[in-house]
């Protein structure tokens, strides 16, 4: 299971490969849509359209692309808006701003941890991805799980964060308690694949590998 995660993240690293994504669940939070490439297209969720981040709404088969630079970037390729003016051309974003793609589609760009260079984008509009994710996680080299705000994806009921991060074409799992992966005990940094399945003592969570 671990060789699958190596090829995917191969791949997410070279770009334009849609299998570079797995789904988040995390129990009594929800379902986050994670993209491990460095620049991915949103899109109109409908058959046939290899976009990283399909959303069921009014935008077009191709609307935006985000790229992962020194900072972030959206580009429009159909109309976009951030904090309500129309952009042109490429537009460099802050955490906090929102995008608006079309008339009705809108997000929250957060880079809430100042150490990491993931993102997460959250529907403002009553819209979701295909799969439904209430989120979106840019993941670059980590993403932190935790009870704090500034955590990648905010826990509450947690007591403690919870570390995925990515090394050497792979993904691994750490927390400052043992963690039972997969029913067996695990203690420090962990590998971790599709389908894998993470309790702790407060929390359980899951990767699963998109159709």
């Amino acid at each position: 299971m671990v060789c699958n995660w190596r090829t995917k993240l191969g791949q997410a690293e070279a770009g334009g490969d849609c299998d570079g994504r797995f789904m988040l669940w995390v129990d009594g939070v929800g379902g986050y849509l994670v993209c491990l490439q460095e620049a991915v297209c949103l899109g109109l969720a409908t058959p046939g359209n290899a976009v990283e981040v399909p959303i069921l709404g009014d935008v077009s088969r191709r609307h935006a692309r985000l790229r992962r630079e020194d900072g972030y970037v959206v580009e429009p390729l159909q109309p976009v808006r951030v904090n309500g003016r129309p952009i042109c051309g490429s537009a460099s974003l802050s955490d906090g701003d929102e995008i608006e793609l079309g008339e009705s589609v809108r997000l929250r760009f957060r880079q809430p941890h100042a150490l990491s260079a993931t993102a997460r984008l959250e529907f403002l509009s009553r819209h979701r991805t295909e799969p439904s994710a209430i989120g979106i996680l840019l993941m670059a080299e980590s993403c932190v799980l935790g009870p704090k705000w500034q955590d990648h994806v905010v826990c509450r009921e947690w007591s403690h964060d919870v570390v995925l991060f990515r090394r050497d074409e792979r993904l691994f799992c750490r927390a400052l308690e043992p963690l039972e992966i997969d029913g067996r005990r695990c203690e420090g940094q962990s590998p971790v694949a599709p389908g894998t399945h993470v309790e702790g003592s407060d929390f359980s969570f899951c990767l699963r590998q998109l159709a």
